[in-house]
């Protein structure tokens, strides 16, 4: 596992150069028995070693653009790239126009010297936490790969790229989960900011109401970096946190249904860990959790807002979606704007009583999937997939409706099924979440 800090050390001190970082992720994403070619819709080998020549070159007569120039990362099918279809991973946008131009965050990558890889495969249109896609096929997670486990969604490419090295950090979005999830499945690190730090102009839409954009890397640190780049704020200095009384707050309703074995040891092994060094942990109901599942039982934001950006491409062309996209798309037809008045209003109460609840605490603490990432051939049933897709974003989408920071870290031992354990901070409370959550990883890695 390569990190983001140690591959700019070492292209500091001339033990690496750019274009040798670069060569290393194609060769993993064109080894013909990886992933590579499910993991992207398309490589950009031709522009990812000329910019890697630029960055070796500049860095050379100290003229690099910034510490992080050089660096390989992946940028999701969901931003706009200028020249090219911004297609989702769908048939649906297949006669789109190009991008006249790039997106914010596309824009400050290319700033900052990262040097993009390709555009990762995902679920399509951003709509599910499993990470299938019928059209360009199915990227597999890491764990037991023989099998055939699913990556996660919707950013399921780009946690993949990552896991295999296929690049240092991936460009997701994170609407109910979508970060956060296939980082849990694949066993990194996904982070969601609080919403409003990054722009989404140039980001295909789900929910506006909801999407945010965050990065997937091999640490907390990696996507604190990245983090930054993406909002355009300084690179971070992330503080050492003692953890002695600390205090986070584990939700005693709704998170911890249905969990598997594994998932259900590895927390508790966490949260024992964790208590011996000092931490104070208090376990508690949030009725405001219950709130929330009542608010969205017609579609939520997610569905409405889906379905005013797709009617056009439903009415015209609804046999080109992936049906269970379209299954969910269509359940926002319903939803009236009284509903949707009410819906905004209940969401703002709720944030207001969440933020009291909270306030002691230093972070609300919580497994981010209460199931392994399953087998796709056991999801070839519509029922089936649609279970583990509520259960796989269940705990994720929390901090979305709440507009809350979150971030996934791997909590699993080598070898043993991935595990990711979710750290939920306060509305703005970025840089302190990636502060805590670097000391939680401290020792989740011992």
């Amino acid at each position: 596992m390569q990190t983001i800090a140690q591959a700019v050390s070492d292209l500091e001190a001339g033990r690496t150069t750019a274009r040798q970082l670069v060569e290393n992720c194609l060769e993993k994403i064109e080894a013909p028995d990886g992933e590579g070619g499910r993991a992207f819709v398309r490589v950009y080998a031709e522009e990812a070693r000329a910019s890697a020549d630029a960055m070796d070159a500049l860095r050379k007569v100290a003229r690099a653009p910034g510490k992080l120039a050089g660096v390989p990362i992946s940028v999701k099918d969901l931003f706009d790239v200028a020249g090219e279809r911004t297609a989702a991973a769908s048939k649906v946008l297949a006669s789109a126009n190009a991008a006249a131009s790039h997106s914010t965050v596309v824009a400050r990558v290319l700033a900052a010297g990262l040097i993009p890889m390709g555009r990762t495969n995902m679920t399509e249109f951003a709509f599910s936490g499993i990470g299938i896609n019928p059209h360009f096929g199915t990227p597999k997670s890491p764990w037991k790969r023989n099998e055939g486990h699913v990556p996660g969604g919707s950013s399921s490419g780009a946690a993949v790229s990552v896991a295999d090295g296929m690049a240092l950090a991936g460009l997701g979005t994170d609407t109910g989960g979508s970060c956060r999830v296939p980082a849990a499945f694949c066993g990194i690190v996904g982070y969601k900011p609080t919403a409003r730090r990054v722009p989404l102009d140039g980001v295909l839409p789900l929910s506006p109401s909801l999407d945010s954009v965050g990065p997937l890397a091999n640490t907390s640190r990696c996507c604190a970096a990245i983090d930054a780049v993406l909002a355009g704020e300084p690179l971070p200095d992330v503080p050492k946190l003692e953890l002695r009384g600390l205090r986070l707050a584990v939700p005693g309703n709704m998170v911890l249904d249905e969990m598997e074995a594994p998932v259900a040891e590895a927390f508790s092994r966490a949260l024992n860990r964790l208590g011996n060094l000092g931490v104070r942990i208090t376990h508690l109901a949030f009725p405001q959790f219950d709130a929330i599942a009542a608010a969205n039982a017609a579609g939520g934001f997610a569905a409405a807002e889906a379905h005013a950006w797709h009617r056009e491409y439903l009415a015209d062309q609804p046999e080109v979606y992936d049906r269970r996209v379209r299954v969910r798309i269509e359940r926002g037809e319903s939803m009236t704007a009284g509903d949707m008045v009410r819906l905004i209003r209940t969401r703002r109460e709720i944030m207001s009583s969440m933020d009291r609840a909270t306030a002691p605490y230093d972070a609300v603490v919580m497994p981010t999937c209460p199931i392994l990432p399953p087998r796709i051939a056991d999801l070839d049933d519509d029922a089936a997939f649609a279970r583990m897709n509520t259960l796989a974003l269940r705990n994720t989408s929390l901090g979305n409706f709440l507009d809350r920071c979150a971030i996934s870290l791997p909590a699993h031992r080598p070898g043993e099924a991935p595990v990711g354990l979710m750290l939920m901070g306060e509305t703005g409370g970025d840089g302190r979440l990636f502060a805590l959550a670097a000391a939680v990883e401290g020792v989740l890695r011992e």
